[in-house]
């Protein structure tokens, strides 16, 4: 209740700062030193929320669907490869994560490459992997393997510090029950990372998003919401609104992404404290 009061909460200040501005901004920007540092505040650069809000009751064209019904099966596209690329970075990062945990040697030639590989700019390792896959791969795998480039990154950090996290007394109770290295992994490590795991689960869930946002308009990706926002930005001059109307549905596909994954943490993190308290 109160993460969602929060979320309500964060929705509504939103809201409140781009009317404010809109009423009291310089519709030209505002321009300090020859450089224009607040956005234009006119009507074709920010409509109002409530112009927004009926662009997507109308038809997308004459005759058509109405934008939000659009909207929607595009995200629920991108919904789907951002899932695949989600479970994919996931079992990737946890499967790296264990291993430079198990050998120091594997986190000392491995960890910064893997810090490394994020540096490199999506934009342009986009087109690369579309043209690795080739015809080998359907379109929609492509971009799901970008989102997973992304998602894999938060959750092998995270998951690592958290399977490194255990006190030296932990680590020596489990030696003293003669525990071996999976025994130990799964009863004192992999609980006690659940706290850095859910957090980096969330950072994953919104780095995938952005990974198939990007990963649809670089690849030419079409039926999910990134092309959309391509589509729509071309009639940005005669239907400004129409272009919010997609970035509204990409916002929200992010939420609802990390929303999904914080319903998880409360179950499993219910359950840790229950083990922690029977085992006190």
């Amino acid at each position: 209740m109160r993460r969602a009061l929060a979320i309500l909460t964060g929705l509504l200040v939103a809201a409140a700062l781009w009317e404010g501005y809109k009423a009291v901004g310089n519709p030209e920007g505002t321009v300090l030193f020859g450089v224009r540092v607040l956005p234009r505040a006119d009507d074709l650069s920010m409509p109002h929320l409530w112009t927004i809000a009926q662009r997507l009751s109308r038809p997308e064209l004459t005759g058509g669907d109405p934008v939000w019904l659009v909207v929607l099966r595009a995200c629920l596209f991108t919904l789907g490869i951002t899932a695949a690329g989600f479970l994919a970075g996931a079992v990737v990062g946890l499967l790296l994560a264990v291993a430079m945990q198990r050998f120091r040697i594997v986190e000392r030639g491995l960890l910064p490459y893997v810090i490394l590989s994020q540096t490199v700019p999506l934009v342009a390792l986009a087109p690369l992997v579309a043209g690795w896959g080739g015809s080998i791969m359907p379109p929609w795998a492509t971009v799901a393997v970008i989102a997973a480039y992304l998602a894999f990154f938060p959750i092998a950090v995270g998951m690592l510090r958290g399977l490194q996290s255990p006190s030296a007394s932990g680590e020596e109770l489990m030696r003293s029950y003669a525990a071996g290295w999976w025994r130990t992994l799964v009863k004192l490590r992999f609980p006690a990372a659940l706290p850095y795991l859910f957090p980096a689960l969330r950072l994953a869930g919104a780095a995938a998003v952005v990974g198939a946002v990007v990963g649809e308009i670089s690849t030419g990706t079409r039926g999910g919401i990134g092309r959309l926002i391509i589509e729509y930005s071309r009639e940005a001059t005669s239907d400004p609104a129409k272009v919010y109307t997609a970035m509204l549905g990409a916002a929200l596909l992010g939420l609802l992404v990390a929303g999904a994954v914080s319903l998880l943490e409360v179950p499993l993190m219910r359950h840790r404290r229950h083990v922690e308290v029977v085992t006190l």
